[in-house]
């Protein structure tokens, strides 16, 4: 059960927010609230949150980017032009108001897909990353990857605690084919990164949750946004 939060300063597009909860399979409202600050209680036992932009004292956006750790978002607003800032905080979804049931729903499941790529992310079952080289062989803890980069024939493993990266004879392609598709996406020609590091994006690039920003290149976006968009 997907446990939301519903924000919204107007009574009837918050009751309406209700119903549609009400109405849809496998989601729980833990609160409706008229402002960030009546939210901000429930915070910590929410799945996602439903949030209106335009909010007096503080705005839905303005709200998300406060929170070092928010929960998945799906931005509510009758205003078209805040769509691309939504992509930039890594919003779930954003629903142009009015908005019907089967939008909401299909919003809902863009955020069940998003949570069951966490849990796959998260999984210690097939924690390691086994490579097979001319020279050696390795075995990564995949949790600690912060990113993979590509060289010609070789890569540099970006791992946490580790000054210097693992470099390694290996093809990009192949690495790509062999990590957990579920755990691990490429962006760049010469970058792969995890996917529950990844804690923005902009139109060229993508920012990991320790500050790292990697290019996002123009033949990889459609897939990247296919995965934090749809």
């Amino acid at each position: 059960m997907i446990k939301v939060l519903a924000i919204d300063d107007e009574p009837l597009a918050l009751r309406l927010l209700e119903v549609y909860i009400e109405k849809t399979p496998g989601i729980e409202l833990l609160a409706a609230c008229r402002s960030a600050a009546e939210a901000t209680p429930w915070l910590a036992q929410a799945d996602a949150m439903l949030v209106d932009i335009n909010m007096p004292d503080l705005s839905g956006m303005e709200f998300v980017r406060s929170l070092e750790e928010p929960p998945l978002v799906v931005f509510t607003t009758a205003y078209s032009e805040y769509a691309v800032e939504g992509f930039r905080v890594n919003a779930v979804d954003y629903l142009l108001k009015p908005f019907s049931l089967d939008e909401f729903r299909r919003a809902i499941a863009k955020v069940e897909e998003r949570l069951a790529y966490r849990r796959t992310a998260q999984d210690p079952g097939d924690s390691f990353l086994r490579l097979n080289t001319p020279n050696r062989s390795l075995q990564i803890d995949m949790g600690r990857i912060r990113y993979i980069e590509g060289m010609g024939e070789y890569i540099k493993i970006h791992l946490d605690g580790e000054n210097a990266p693992l470099v390694v004879l290996y093809r990009m392609k192949k690495m790509a084919e062999e990590l957990p598709q579920g755990r691990f996406l490429r962006i760049h020609k010469s970058f792969i990164v995890p996917v529950a590091r990844v804690r923005e994006a902009r139109r060229h690039s993508v920012t990991l949750d320790d500050g790292t920003s990697l290019p996002l290149g123009e033949s990889y976006q459609d897939e990247f946004r296919a995965r934090f968009t749809s």
